[in-house]
Parts: C-alpha cells; sequence; structure tokens
C-alpha cells in the first residue's frame, strides 16, 4: 500500500503543473490548498515511520484523534494542528476515533484518484455517441475536408462520386466526376485536395492526371485545367497558400514511383498557370498542361521543385510545412521512410533530411508549436520525432495491437489522435506520452478496410471512414464554465442505504458508485459490473446488505458491497431486453420493463450462480409493456404499464384483483387486445428509459405516449380504511400525476404537475407528506401532499396539491429521484442526463454535486428561515442555539415545510396564502398541547418549524371549518333547574347569578373535592374508608397478642 501511494504522488506531480500551468493562463486565483495536497513524498514516510513505531510498542498501530494532531504537527510540521485534526476526520469516516496507517493510505489514494480524474477534466475530451452519416457512396471514401468558402464538407470516393455535406450534416447533393478520356468505370480518383484562395479543387486519377475544377459553378464542376505528363500516378496531395497574401501558394504532389514534385504558384489569385495567346478566352474551356512545360519553365507564374529519394516506393503521404520552410513525406519503406526536404534561399534545391523507420510508415502529422512530427508506424508504435534529430525518436506511444493507420494533432490541447487497424482511437497526452482515452467497440465490424481520418478542431468533429462508410465524433462542446459530473457516463439510477448512510449510483456505462452521504465523498467504484451493457435499474434487499443491478443485457445481478457478485439472474432469457424496475420482496425478486408479464424469481432456488425465472402464475394481464410496480404490505401488488393501465394483484397468490385504467370497461381476464397490440410503439421505452435520451430527443418524438405510467408509489403512512382518500400515486405521459383508491378501484385526483415537457417521474417520501416530481428540461417539483385528496369524493379532484418549492439544478432530463432523512432533516438526491447527482434539502437549497472537489457537512447545515418568519422567532432561535449547550436528541420527525409558494404568483399576503384551518388552534386543549410541544421542540432540535398543531391522522377525513362568531348563548338547562343536577348545595346558590371563574383564578384556588363530585359518591367512599381503619385497627390488636405471646415463651 505505502509503495502504491509513493507511486501515485510521484505520478501526481507532473499532473500538479498543468493545473498550475491552466490555472496561470486562465487567470484565475488560486485557493490555499488543502494540508492533504500540500504533504509531499518525504512527509509521508515520514508519518509511515510513526505509525510503525507504534506496531513495534504497543502492537496496535493505530492512533486517536489526540496523538494524530500531536504526533504529526510535531514530526511533520508541514500544517498547523486544526488542519491535522480535519485531516483526522476526514480519514475517519465511521467515526471510529482511531485511525491506521493502513486508512490514511486509502484516504490518500482515493484523493489522489479524484484529482486526477479531475485533472483529465480539464485535458480529456467528452465525445457523443459514434453516428454513421447516410451511406451515399458506393465506393472507398478516398478524402474528407471542409471547405470554408461555401461551409461545407466535401468527400470524394474513389469512384468518382463528390458529395457536399451541410455544417449541419445534412447531405446538399452530390456529383459524379468523370474525364473524356476514360470511360468513367475505369476511372480512379486516388487524391483530391482543396485550393481555398482561388475556389477550386485538384483532382487526381489513375490516369496519370490532374483536372483543376472551379466549385462554384451551377453546372457541378467546371474544369479549368488538366494537368498531365506525369511519370507516375499521384497518389497524395497537399495544398498550403499565405493567408497574407494568397498570390502564394505550393501545391505537393507524390507518386507511385517515390518522386515528390512541388508547384509554387507566384500569382494564384490571378492564374494559376499561363494561358497561350492564342488560345480562347473562354473559362469553360478546359486548358491542358504537360508537365514538362512547368519543369522547363514555361510558365512564368510558377515552378517546380522535386526530389526521388524515396526510391521508387510509393509516397503515402506529402505536406508542405511552412514554418520550417520544408517539405515532408513518407513511404512505407524501411529506409527513407520519412523525409524533409529543406527549401534554400534563392536556389531551386533541396537539402534533404532522412529517417529510418523499421517496416515503414502509413501517415504522419506536424505540430508548429511543439515543433514535432507524429508517425504512424506499421510496427504497431505512434513515433514523435524532432526535425533536427534523426538518430531516434523523442518519444514512443505504445498500445496499439495492430498496424497504425493514421495520426493528428488536436494542437489547442496538445493532444494525438492515433487510429489504428485494431479499430481503437487512442488520444494521447504528448507532454507525459501516456494515452489517456480509449474509443473501442462502437465502430463499424468489417474484417478488411481502408480508413481516413480527418478531424475538425474549430468544430470538434472527427470523421474517420471505413470503406464506403463514413462516421463520425463529436465532442461535446463545453458552455463556457465545466459542469461537476458524478459519473463519466449518463446516471440512471439512485439509491440511498439508511443502515451505512451511503448513496448508491449507476450509470450507462455499467459503473456502480458509493458516495457518503455526510460529506459527498466517494467510497468505492465498481466498474464494468455488466460488461459494457447499461446499468439501467438498481435495488437493495430488506435488510440492505445486498445491491441488485439489472442491466440492458437482460441479467439482475447480486453483489456484496466488497464487489463480489454472488448470483446472476436470467430476467431475459438470453435475450437483450430493457429492465426497468427490480422489486425485492420478502419471498421473491420481481423484474420488470420489456413483456406484458411479470418476471418473477424465488428465493429459494438462488442456489446457484445462474438462476433461471420461475413462472408468474398470475399470467399476461397487461396490454402492453409493464413499466414500473409498487408493493404495500402484506401482499398487495401494482404493476403500471406503458397504455396507462394500472394492475393490483394479490402477491401471495399471484392472482389479477383489479384493474386501474383512464379508460374503463376493459375485461380483467382478456390478456390480449388486438386494437392494443396494434397500437404498441416505441414510445413506452421512452417513457422509462429517460437516461438515453436528452430533452431535444422527447422534443422531436412524434409518439409521446400521454398514458405511460413511469412510476408508482403507495402512500403507506395513510390509512385509508378510515377515511377512504387516496393510498397510491402514479405518473408519467403529459407531466400528470393521479391519486388513486386501490380498495374502491377509483381515480380520486390528476393534475399536471409540469405542463409541455413530456414524461415526468417522481417519489415520495416515507411519511407520505412530499412528493418530488422531476421533468425532462432538469426541473424538480416538491409538492405538500400530507392534507391533499384524504377523503372520498364524488368527483375527481383537478386543483394542484400546494407547491413548497421548484427548482433547476441540472442541464438536462432528470433520470432518478430518492429522499433521505440525515440529521431530523428531508433531503432530495436528483441524478440527470448530465451525468450529475445532486444532493438539496426540501427547501430546494443545492449542498452541492457528488464528485465536486470540495466536500460538505450535512451535521453543519441549518435549514433557511421560512420567508415569513420574522426577526424576533429568528432571535430566539439564536438565543437558543447559544445557551443550549446539551446535545440535541434526534426525533422521529423532519422539519415541516415552508410556507408553501402559489402557483401563480401573487403579492406577499398572509391572507392569500393556502392553509387549512385547524380546529385545535381554538381550544385550550390544543393551545395547551401546542406550547408544550414548542417547549419541546426548543429542547431537542433545531429543524423543528412547528408553527401549526395539525391533526392526527384519524381526524384528516373530518371536514373542519372556522368557528363562526357567537352573539348570544341560550342558558342551559341545568343552569336553570340546578337542583336536578347538583343537589342541596347548588340549589341554595341557584338563587345567585352563576359567575364563571377565569383559569388562573380557578388554579390559584383551593381545591374542594366535596364541590366535583355527587353525594352518592362521596358517601360511599366516606363508608369505604371507614370499613377500612376498622379492619386495620383489628389487625394491630391481632399483631399486639401474638407479639406478648412469643415475648412469653
Amino acid at each position: 500500500m505505502s509503495n502504491k501511494l509513493l507511486a501515485s504522488k510521484k505520478a501526481m506531480v507532473t499532473t500538479e503543473n498543468q493545473l498550475v500551468n491552466i490555472a496561470e493562463d486562465s487567470g484565475t486565483v488560486k485557493s490555499p490548498e488543502r494540508l492533504e495536497n500540500r504533504l509531499t513524498i518525504h512527509d509521508f514516510m515520514k508519518m509511515q515511520e510513526l505509525f510503525k513505531l507504534l506496531e513495534s510498542n504497543e502492537n496496535v498501530g493505530t492512533m486517536t484523534r489526540e496523538e494524530f494532531v500531536n504526533k504529526m504537527s510535531t514530526a511533520v510540521r508541514q500544517g498547523t494542528k486544526e488542519e491535522y485534526g480535519e485531516l483526522f476526520d476526514k480519514i475517519d469516516l465511521i467515526r471510529d476515533g482511531v485511525i491506521d496507517w493502513d486508512k490514511l493510505t486509502s484516504f490518500v489514494l482515493l484523493e489522489l484518484y479524484e484529482r486526477d480524474e479531475r485533472a483529465k477534466l480539464l485535458v480529456i475530451p467528452h465525445w457523443k455517441d459514434l453516428r454513421l452519416l447516410p451511406l451515399i457512396h458506393k465506393d472507398i471514401v478516398q478524402y474528407v475536408t471542409f471547405l470554408k468558402s461555401s461551409a461545407s464538407y466535401l468527400t470524394v470516393s474513389r469512384s468518382g462520386l463528390l458529395g457536399f455535406w451541410g455544417e449541419s450534416l445534412k447531405l446538399q447533393r452530390t456529383l459524379q466526376i468523370s474525364t473524356e478520356a476514360v470511360k468513367p468505370k475505369d476511372l480512379w480518383v486516388t487524391s483530391l485536395v482543396a485550393l481555398p484562395n482561388v475556389n477550386k479543387v485538384a483532382v487526381t486519377f489513375t490516369s496519370k492526371e490532374i483536372y483543376f475544377a472551379e466549385l462554384n459553378s451551377k453546372q457541378g464542376l467546371s474544369y479549368q485545367y488538366r494537368l498531365q505528363g506525369f511519370e507516375g500516378t499521384v497518389i497524395s496531395m497537399d495544398y498550403w497558400y499565405n493567408a497574407h497574401d494568397g498570390n502564394d501558394a505550393i501545391l505537393t504532389m507524390g507518386d507511385v514511383c517515390g518522386q515528390v514534385q512541388a508547384i509554387i504558384f507566384n500569382t494564384a489569385l490571378i492564374s494559376l498557370f499561363e494561358r497561350p495567346s492564342n488560345s480562347a478566352e473562354d473559362e469553360n474551356v478546359t486548358m491542358t498542361i504537360n508537365w514538362q512545360e512547368l519543369v522547363t519553365g514555361c510558365h512564368k507564374c510558377c515552378y517546380t521543385l522535386r526530389h526521388k529519394l524515396h526510391d521508387k516506393e510509393w509516397v503515402r503521404q506529402v505536406a508542405y510545412v511552412s514554418s520550417l520552410d520544408v517539405f515532408i513525406s513518407v513511404t512505407t519503406s524501411s529506409t527513407n521512410t520519412l523525409v524533409l526536404a529543406w527549401r534554400e534561399k534563392l536556389s531551386p534545391r533541396l537539402t534533404v533530411t532522412t529517417f529510418h523507420v523499421a517496416q515503414g510508415v502509413n501517415a504522419f502529422d506536424f505540430h508548429p508549436r511543439l515543433n514535432l512530427i507524429a508517425t504512424a508506424g506499421i510496427n504497431r508504435r505512434v513515433c514523435l520525432w524532432n526535425p533536427y534529430v534523426t538518430s531516434k525518436p523523442a518519444g514512443v506511444l505504445e498500445g496499439h495491437s495492430d498496424s497504425v493507420i493514421a495520426v493528428q494533432f488536436m494542437s489547442e490541447r496538445k493532444l494525438l489522435f492515433s487510429f489504428g487497424k485494431d479499430k481503437v482511437l487512442r488520444i494521447w497526452d504528448i507532454h507525459h506520452q501516456l494515452c489517456i482515452q480509449r474509443i473501442s467497440g462502437s465502430f463499424p465490424k468489417s474484417l478488411d478496410f481502408h480508413s481516413t481520418l480527418y478531424f475538425d478542431e474549430s468544430r470538434g468533429r472527427l470523421f474517420i471512414s471505413f470503406n464506403n462508410q463514413l462516421t463520425l465524433l463529436e465532442m461535446e462542446q463545453d458552455s463556457g464554465k465545466s459542469r461537476v459530473t458524478s459519473h463519466r457516463r449518463v446516471v440512471t439510477c439512485i439509491l440511498y442505504n439508511s443502515v451505512l448512510k451511503q448513496v448508491i449510483s449507476s450509470d450507462a456505462g455499467s459503473t456502480v458508485v458509493f458516495w457518503l452521504l455526510e460529506t459527498g465523498q466517494k467510497i468505492k467504484e465498481f466498474t464494468g459490473c455488466h460488461s459494457n451493457a447499461e446499468i439501467s435499474t438498481m435495488a437493495l434487499d430488506g435488510t440492505q446488505t445486498r445491491l441488485f443491478t439489472g442491466s440492458t443485457d437482460g441479467t439482475v445481478k447480486i453483489w456484496d458491497f466488497n464487489g463480489h457478485c454472488h448470483h446472476k439472474l436470467n430476467a431475459g432469457r438470453d435475450r437483450t431486453v430493457e429492465i426497468s424496475q427490480i422489486l425485492v420482496l420478502s419471498w421473491t425478486i420481481v423484474v420488470l420493463g420489456w413483456d406484458r408479464m411479470i418476471t418473477v424469481f424465488r428465493l429459494n432456488n438462488l442456489t446457484q450462480f445462474l438462476v433461471q425465472p420461475s413462472e408468474w402464475k398470475g399470467g399476461a394481464q397487461h396490454q402492453d409493456d409493464i413499466l414500473c410496480a409498487a408493493f404495500s404490505p402484506p401482499q398487495t401488488l401494482v404493476t403500471g404499464s406503458s397504455d396507462g393501465e394500472i394492475v393490483v394483484w394479490n402477491n401471495s397468490t399471484e392472482s389479477a384483483c383489479t384493474k386501474l385504467s383512464l379508460y374503463p370497461g376493459r375485461s380483467l381476464e382478456s390478456s390480449s387486445d388486438s386494437q392494443m397490440q396494434q397500437n404498441v410503439t416505441s414510445t413506452g421505452r421512452l417513457s422509462y428509459r429517460r437516461h438515453t435520451l436528452s430533452a431535444a430527443d422527447y422534443a422531436d418524438s412524434d409518439a409521446e405516449n400521454c398514458s405511460a405510467i413511469t412510476r408508482l408509489f403507495f402512500l403507506e403512512a395513510r390509512n385509508i380504511s378510515v377515511s377512504g382518500g387516496a393510498n397510491l400515486i402514479s405518473c408519467g405521459g403529459a407531466g400528470c400525476v393521479r391519486f388513486w383508491n386501490t380498495q374502491r378501484c377509483r381515480l380520486l385526483a390528476e393534475f399536471e404537475a409540469h405542463s409541455g415537457v413530456g414524461s415526468i417521474i417522481m417519489t415520495v417520501d416515507q411519511r407520505s407528506q412530499y412528493l418530488v416530481t422531476g421533468d425532462l428540461v432538469g426541473w424538480v417539483k416538491i409538492w405538500n401532499i400530507e392534507d391533499y385528496c384524504l377523503i372520498l369524493g364524488e368527483s375527481v379532484i383537478t386543483q394542484q396539491p400546494p407547491l413548497i418549492r421548484s427548482f433547476q439544478r441540472h442541464d438536462d432530463s432528470i433520470t432518478y429521484l430518492e429522499t433521505c432523512i440525515q440529521n431530523n432533516c428531508l433531503f432530495i438526491l436528483s441524478s440527470s442526463t448530465d451525468c450529475s447527482i445532486v444532493l438539496t434539502d426540501i427547501f430546494g437549497v443545492p449542498f452541492g454535486i457528488f464528485g465536486q472537489e470540495g466536500h460538505w457537512r450535512i451535521g453543519n447545515h441549518v435549514p433557511s428561515l421560512p420567508r415569513g418568519e420574522n426577526k424576533v422567532q429568528a432571535e430566539e432561535k439564536n438565543d437558543i442555539k447559544k445557551n443550549n449547550s446539551m446535545p440535541f436528541v434526534e426525533e422521529e420527525e423532519y422539519p415541516l415545510p415552508l410556507p408553501v409558494e402559489q402557483a401563480v404568483p401573487v403579492a406577499e399576503d398572509k391572507g392569500d396564502s393556502a392553509c387549512v384551518v385547524n380546529i385545535w388552534d381554538n381550544t385550550i386543549l390544543g393551545k395547551r398541547f401546542q406550547e408544550k410541544k414548542t417547549q419541546k421542540g426548543r429542547k431537542y432540535t433545531l429543524f423543528n418549524r412547528m408553527t401549526v398543531i395539525k391533526p392526527t391522522v384519524a381526524f384528516r377525513s373530518l371536514n373542519i371549518e372556522a368557528l363562526e362568531e357567537m352573539t348570544e348563548m341560550d342558558e342551559h338547562d341545568f343552569l336553570l333547574h340546578p337542583d336536578k343536577y347538583f343537589g342541596e348545595k347548588s340549589a341554595e346558590k341557584g338563587s345567585e347569578d352563576l359567575k364563571l371563574s377565569t383559569l388562573s383564578a380557578t388554579l390559584k384556588a383551593a381545591f374542594d373535592e366535596k364541590n366535583l363530585f355527587p353525594k352518592e359518591i362521596l358517601d360511599r367512599e366516606k363508608k369505604s374508608r371507614q370499613m377500612c381503619e376498622e379492619l386495620c385497627d383489628r389487625g394491630r390488636i391481632t399483631n399486639g397478642r401474638k407479639q406478648g405471646k412469643w415475648k412469653g415463651k
């Protein structure tokens, strides 16, 4: 462990320097580094010696917080005692009070890993999914380039078909290149190059000709010049022009005879070549030029240069580098593989430098800032060459398993692309000479292929051709300040483990990450859980010691928290299916998502690693795929499908009880419906596979299913047997939320939570007080449903429940929502397709993003005060915090919400706020209870915001209204005729005016029980007391006689 720590610390030195350079380049001011970042290798060695000393003396090897602070601050002398105390608290996650060397090294290694990941985010490009462009070419794609004049991409195939693509990569037009001398079927295009300064293209053919054609012709390509008479067929070309003076330009060519030839133009903007005086002035007439005319200098507007150092080897690539004034060319020969031909001033001669590379080179690229040449070797190596050092390369990049086809620099980020025959795209860090990114597995499956690579750096687009198929990898554009991400891929699911106080998240890259909720710190990470398949959902068992992961490969795996897979459930029966939800019940495991029937596994069958599904006795009751489910003890199971239908099951007998539907009248026994079968589309899958589609994708979808059910939740804290209210919530398409009563099979309420954004998801807290919804554009809304839909009404309620808060913490669609309780406070976890997980409290106040550099402390969090709370209340709470020194005891209830926000913005008026009139406020008992509860809240917790005492569950169904003012009150019969009720003493006072005493006076007065109870009860009690006294006297006499007898003996 210590060797690994020291090696990691050394490896981070270069990353530290790179981050410093980035900070300096951006002009940002660095914040003071934390202690663990300032510690050097020698400091860690001193700390290791201190721990080893403890192991040898005490055979324990652990330190308490006080020991750690005192010893480390004295021995290391790198920071203050407060900093060492903070470091100890970060290491001691489970609060054991002691740490050892293993805990220290594990913490530091994880910190270094996170810092390395953040450093890579500043350098590594992030790519969108591979895109296949429409197939227009029937032959090998030879060349790809971008034309600035028309803002379009140009592709050409070997058969001579030109394709013009718009900047949005939509095909604009195609043109077929042909010549008069050769038939199209016998003609091959060997190379093409654009001449931007003169708006032309140069095309080479197997007929040993070069045609110069105008691009802006409405009739297609208009050939202006035909250059012929070459010794060999030209197979590679490169064009350079002076950006400051367009007349200066150079066309470089390489042929199959090992020759590198160049045409240097002096008046390119006027004319590339001189036309004879007797020739026609019509530009549509093609002018034929012989190569020997240029060599002998017949054209004064240009001249030629050439060399033959490649010895009849095919020249694979050529280029002219203006910064060095040199021609570069490569071949696949082991001798004179790389040739640099330097131009001499005022002389037509070339000075040549040669490089020898074993097995030859396929391609090269030059970086002008770094002054490096990268070569794609057939020997599977990428070599970096200094143009002035021929003895050995400046660097060798190894990693490809087959010959390298192409290389290209990304000059702005100082990175290098390399693509090989192994169909692996690698991105290399030039400074560290390390592969920082590897992309494979998504390219077309072809055994033998010809490939061309072109990178448009200004637009972040990388084109790679596979024979006639053109593919595109597009970089995700940085929107100013880069957003912190929790995962590398889209986050698909999040869970909260209340036993370990940890958050578990999964992504589309088959990775599971464990986070500490208290600080947001990453604890562990499992990669490749389902190979490369996406993890679509997760679940925990009842003991929260086993993790279930469901993947798009059709399997469910059962893991322990050490990363060991115990069982593999074959849910898809060896098919690739999309699992949307896993329910772990007492005796069964229910898996849903791709079928109209429930897939079930019996826990007693988990005896082997691979487990096959059992038969669900209830059969198929849904007409479409089941997307979600919910369970309510002891035996109620509900399932929702993409057609909006909900089936209520008895989980014990696995039989369907009833159906809940927006379209009543469907038979429960009907397992198939021809009309529904015809209407089954992919829209149902869209509704739950939110993590693979963004908001824009949903906006483009024409077949949005408004009835699809994405989530189901039981309101377990409600007792509907008394009130008859709603006990089930569903949500899904069209942004609607519905409340159902499963016992009476009725829809009680329906409202639109999010308008105009398509499908939504939701979650409900454990006490059924808050409903949290999320949509496709990143908005989250929190609703107070504690008093919503509590009674069974005659009509469906369409009014929304009180909205507590709405906020947007994500840039893209919400994929999962979860609630958790920590320190008596309710928190919300939300994940998104923007690869982030955000923690907020119930009032929408953000804590941060899991994976950010700085960690938070939930224990130090005090919820923000309500907007309507006055200063006196705030001062009272501050006094409580200062004066209350005893530890706070956790209560069962978390704080009540802030005053709700209205759906329609209104002026702040207490009279307009939505509230429930409470009868307790008008009673003496209610006021006493409220005072007692308030005092209790002040004594035990800082987070109690209770301002109104709400009635208990049993009384919520009552229709409580405000009490009307009393004008006159008739005297009751016991006041008019007291002799009937209170006997003689009351009768004597009956003639006097009855005056009720105040509560305070009653408490101060002497208590006389004779005025409280009837005379019969008092007489009976008097007789019982006398009888008891007589029995006691008899007992004393008997005991006295016995004692006298014993004394006599």
